[in-house]
């Protein structure tokens, strides 16, 4: 009987400590920029399960989820890593690596994480187990200067690709021998690279330009071909229009060959011939636009706009190339996240501190949450896609 009371209080003890048993694959991360904190969420009741604190500056953070979706890691402007448990809800880890993050990726088999720096420059490779740092590759160019890294994302093969703005370059880093990472620089691809994106098959990637016109496309099946230039039109637009913010790459649609995409500066989607890469069409749309993303079916694409114009949303209908629905979410609308087969769609609407949730089939809103000046919504199903 002696021997059975401590056993006895120990399970006790495990069974009030542990949180009850559930998956990850309904799970998701809703940035709060203002005040450093997430809000962890799930969308098969739509409810906000946990707040976790104390993660720094997220004024443009974002993340990706480890291979068995259990674990979130955060990329913070403030140059903060961290690492966080969806299950216990709290963090694992917190690492300052730089001065200023703009972003990050996971490797191929998830065992590694890379960062992308403003400050000082570079990319830095972390162990996604214990965040210990493993590669550290400066981004040094001409007589050694340094430039800022954007555009990390993650590729096939245990590589990944970024793009260094005030060089002008994209460099292929292998990481297949992690104690001697191989970098392959491609030179001269454009002036100023402002962001990079992924076709969904992990082919192409292509960094757009800030300061000209035109497209920087590498294959990844062939990159002894070099960088190539595409869509030379595609900038600042027809007219010297003000650009209040430049579009999110990641934002573009792939809708079997075609590539719905914003226009800078313009009140377009255009939309491209992905084999061609050349030009096809135009919608006219509300305003300026920032993400242009496809439902998980890519029957119909969800639009946002920059301020002045950041109250509305607009839905394309890809087959006819026609908008169907213009809704008005409210002040500031920042980021849209569909939920994994498409039947809902959420939206940060930050200056009235909530994320509003769709039905997708009818345009409805059916809920919503109090968040903190919400930004960036993540669902945990990333965890399987190449290039997010």
């Amino acid at each position: 009987m002696k021997i059975l009371i401590p056993v006895l209080i120990a399970l006790l003890g495990t069974a009030c400590s542990t949180q009850p048993l559930r998956g990850t694959g309904d799970m998701g991360i809703i940035i709060e920029r203002a005040i450093g904190r997430v809000q962890i969420v799930e969308h098969s009741h739509n409810t906000s399960l946990a707040k976790v604190e104390g993660l720094g500056d997220l004024s443009h953070a974002s993340l990706v989820f480890s291979r068995d979706a259990r674990y979130a890691y955060i990329f913070g402007r403030d140059g903060g890593l961290t690492k966080v448990d969806l299950l216990t809800q709290k963090i694992v880890k917190r690492v300052i690596q730089s001065g200023n993050s703009i972003g990050g990726a996971i490797s191929q088999n998830g065992k590694l994480i890379a960062v992308a720096n403003y400050t000082p420059g570079g990319v830095k490779i972390f162990s996604a187990d214990t965040l210990e740092l493993v590669a550290d590759i400066p981004a040094t160019y001409g007589e050694n200067q340094q430039s800022k890294t954007v555009g990390l994302i993650d590729v096939p093969e245990q590589k990944f690709v970024v793009t260094l703005y005030d060089a002008g370059e994209i460099w292929l880093i292998d990481m297949q021998n992690i104690s001697s990472p191989a970098i392959t620089k491609f030179k001269n691809i454009g002036s100023l690279p402002y962001d990079a994106l992924l076709t969904p098959d992990g082919r192409y990637y292509i960094a757009g330009l800030f300061g000209e016109d035109g497209l920087a496309l590498l294959d990844l099946w062939h990159p002894e071909n070099g960088v190539q230039r595409i869509l030379n039109h595609y900038g600042r637009g027809r007219e010297p229009l003000p650009v209040f913010k430049m579009p999110h790459l990641e934002g573009w649609t792939t809708a079997g060959n075609s590539i719905f995409m914003p226009a800078v500066g313009q009140h377009e989607v255009l939309i491209a011939d992905k084999n061609t890469w050349q030009q096809t069409g135009s919608i006219p749309v509300h305003g300026q636009p920032i993400f242009v993303v496809g439902r998980p079916d890519n029957r119909h694409v969800w639009v946002n706009f920059a301020h002045p114009h950041n109250d509305t949303l607009q839905v394309i209908d890809v087959e006819t190339r026609q908008i169907i629905k213009t809704i008005n979410p409210g002040k500031a609308v920042l980021h849209m996240e569909f939920t994994p087969r498409g039947d809902q769609i959420w939206v940060s609407v930050r200056d009235e501190d909530r994320v509003d949730i769709y039905d997708t089939r009818t345009f409805e809103k059916i809920s919503s949450l109090p968040v903190d000046k919400p930004s960036g919504i993540f669902f945990s199903n990333r965890a399987h896609q190449i290039g997010l």
